[in-house]
């Protein structure tokens, strides 16, 4: 059983992690931006924001594979500037983007892994099968990759980067693409390594419920900046109550005449609909619609639930993730046009 978060040592601290780029036309990009947080021995520490937040880069400085602008960070104690061979002895890293030969089997793939981190063939031949078991590969170890599903190469994956021992394992989107059922497959060897072996993970996402699945804590992340941080219950909690979702054509007018009431905690405007935190939200409905009434505002649909991961990330940003997607996208979009 795991000890509590605060008698555990730190794995992983960040102090003011930076990184900028310059684009073609010599633009400052700041991709991580002056970030700072700590993560414990045996945590599962979830990343979550839009392709583009600074997720992958982070994971990047930490271990050791692109150079911080500026600021600190050690990872198992050991400084990512100064010590990056500890550093790189000390995690596992399963990659967002595929990183398996297709023409090798799948304990070929393990045993040329271990063969760099310089494993005895015997050890590398015992692990390789061992794990392999554990993701459900093992009846499918003699077979080429080629001929394998996404999701039996994400396991395939996962299984790697976990041979040579590592005290610290990066999940980079780590069931991007994955249909549901192997999704969830995929967070239960999650769930089992962090429970069995005591691993510390972190762990980046941009799907709302793999974080709130596997988490203790979460960082969200927006346009390389921290904005929020903690548990998945504390997040929610942070909103003060349940959460009213009213649609209506009229957003900025409702938004402006609900807020003057005592039992409003805060109010988001959202395309055609603005949330409204509250707590005992269901008592004040009534009160709400006399609101939109005398103010002729017309409603569309009023919901009222528990505040979840998306109304979190809502709140803080200002964006639906999935509207932060999007945004991102065309980002790159222009930034490549610019570059041309």
């Amino acid at each position: 059983m795991k000890s509590t978060l605060g008698e555990r040592m730190d794995a992983i601290v960040l102090k003011k992690l930076t990184k900028k780029y310059l684009t073609a036309k010599k633009e400052e990009l700041i991709a991580v931006n002056s970030i700072s947080f700590n993560i414990k021995e045996g945590e599962i520490f979830g990343f979550l924001g839009p392709n583009g937040a600074g997720k992958t880069t982070t994971l990047s400085m930490l271990s050791t594979i692109t150079e911080p602008t500026s600021g600190e960070a050690k990872v198992n104690g050991f400084d990512i500037k100064t010590q990056q061979s500890e550093v790189r002895r000390s995690i596992g890293i399963v990659f967002q983007d595929p990183s398996l030969d297709d023409e090798l089997t799948a304990l070929e793939n393990m045993d040329f892994h271990g063969r760099l981190y310089g494993l005895s063939k015997k050890k590398r031949i015992q692990k390789g099968v061992e794990l392999l078991k554990l993701v459900g590969l093992d009846d499918r170890k003699d077979d080429l990759v080629k001929t394998f599903s996404g999701g039996m190469k994400r396991r395939l994956e996962i299984a790697r980067g976990l041979l040579h021992e590592p005290k610290i394992l990066f999940l980079d989107e780590p069931t991007i693409g994955l249909d549901p059922q192997t999704r969830n497959h995929i967070w239960n060897y999650i769930s089992k390594l962090s429970k069995e072996s005591n691993m510390t993970m972190l762990l980046t996402t941009h799907y709302l419920d793999e974080a709130d699945k596997l988490c203790d804590r979460i960082a969200i992340i927006d346009m390389g900046k921290i904005v929020a941080i903690g548990t998945p219950n504390e997040l929610k909690e942070s909103l003060g109550g349940d959460v009213i979702t009213v649609e209506t054509p009229q957003a900025s007018k409702l938004s402006k005449c609900i807020s003057k009431h005592s039992w409003v905690k805060s109010v988001k405007i959202h395309d055609h609909s603005i949330t409204i935190s509250a707590k005992n939200a269901e008592k004040h409905i009534a009160e709400l619609v006399k609101t939109c009434a005398s103010g002729e505002v017309t409603i569309s649909s009023i919901s009222v639930h528990k505040p979840s991961l998306d109304d979190v990330f809502l709140h803080f940003t200002g964006k639906t993730i999935r509207e932060q997607e999007a945004e991102g996208t065309l980002g790159i979009m222009r930034a490549m046009a610019r570059s041309h």
